[in-house]
């Protein structure tokens, strides 16, 4: 399991006091919750690329280190990517790919 932040151990403290209380969203905003929730998980379309040996086993480390399959990470990193929501964290593995870790952008 992972370990969880600061943040997580204060929320799991306040749900064992019993401090958190569930609200039920309105109508519109859970309609709008499903609505964005289908769009995320809608793949009509296939796509294959080409990965070298070395950014493919970053790819799956990385992966394995977040717990989900490698081709939901690649997605999910691209659907981020192109919805200007990119984070990137620094990772406790060393890449093999590129050697040095660069922000993007960086030259």
């Amino acid at each position: 399991m992972k370990k969880l932040d600061k943040f997580e151990k204060e929320i799991l403290a306040e749900y064992d006091k019993g401090e958190l209380k569930s609200i039920s969203p309105s109508k519109a905003r859970l309609t709008k919750f499903k609505a964005a929730a289908s769009a995320t998980f809608l793949k009509e379309k296939r796509v294959n690329i080409r990965l070298s040996t070395p950014d493919l086993m970053d790819i799956q480390a990385r992966a394995l280190e977040e717990g989900m399959p490698y081709q939901t990470l690649i997605a999910s990193v691209l659907h981020k990517f192109v919805s200007g929501r990119l984070v990137e964290p620094s990772s406790s593995l060393a890449s093999r790919s590129s050697g040095t870790p660069r922000k993007r952008g960086a030259p």
